[in-house]
């Protein structure tokens, strides 16, 4: 038996990069799969087709964490087409690198958006939206215990997250428990965009593996917490970075 047979799973984000990988895992473990995106309609298709494929069950959901009105839509839609949510994987997410003087207040207002008020967004529905029982899983990073730079920004709306998270893991219930993620320096595209080989090699070698994560690594981690093996880990967060932090 599947570890999470009859399990309904809502991951954000997740027609590409980390989200995607989590999603195909999950439904080879049985969990029937929303996979939501906010403008990548094309490749969350792709994602539901590939996991269609392999013999799971998934659908793609339009909207923007950011938009507390498309996150109520999506709840919704997701209730509607399965009956229930069970798991909600919390893994959209924006990063611009850049030293703190040079970003611009657009640039900090769309990280927090979409990385805090995000999150925000769909705990608040989950709160009476999530079956009974269920768990959360936020993406969190390990940026915020280095002192990296360029990465202020993004590392502050990843410590809201997590300080978030321990807070709401008291408040929410019914059961539900409720964890964030901090992965190290994973090959995405987010992450790599920008960056030279040079930087990549000297991210590969603060782990212990001497190597960046790759997104199955991570994905790994998300089938465990989303798992009931993990449910007396409740308020925690998980770094997922091979001994770099």
């Amino acid at each position: 038996m599947n570890s999470l047979d009859n399990k309904v799973i809502l991951v954000t984000g997740s027609s590409k990069g980390i989200g995607k990988e989590v999603a195909i895992l999950l439904a080879k473990n049985g969990a029937k799969i929303i996979v939501n995106h906010s403008n990548s309609t094309q490749e969350a298709e792709t994602t539901v087709n590939e996991i269609k494929q392999n013999g799971g069950e998934a659908i793609a959901i339009k909207a923007d964490v950011s938009d507390k009105n498309q996150v109520t839509q999506l709840f919704d839609k997701a209730i509607m087409k399965f009956g229930k949510i069970d798991v909600l994987v919390n893994n959209a997410g924006t990063m611009i690198s850049k030293k703190l003087k040079d970003n611009t207040q657009e640039d900090f207002t769309k990280q927090f958006e979409v990385n805090v008020r995000g999150v925000f967004n769909t705990l608040q529905e989950a709160d009476s939206k999530l079956a009974d029982n269920g768990i959360i899983i936020n993406f969190s990073s390990s940026t915020t215990k280095l002192m990296l730079p360029t990465y202020a920004i993004y590392s502050a709306t990843k410590a809201a997250v997590e300080q978030i998270t321990r807070v709401f893991s008291k408040e929410i219930g019914r059961g539900i428990s409720v964890n964030a993620i901090a992965p190290g320096a994973t090959e995405t595209e987010l992450f790599l965009n920008g960056k030279s080989q040079e930087q990549i090699d000297k991210l590969s070698s603060m782990n212990a593996f001497n190597r960046l994560a790759k997104p199955i690594d991570i994905a790994k981690v998300v089938l465990f917490l989303a798992s009931d093996d993990s449910k007396w880990i409740s308020g925690q967060v998980i770094g997922a970075n091979g001994a770099l932090v």
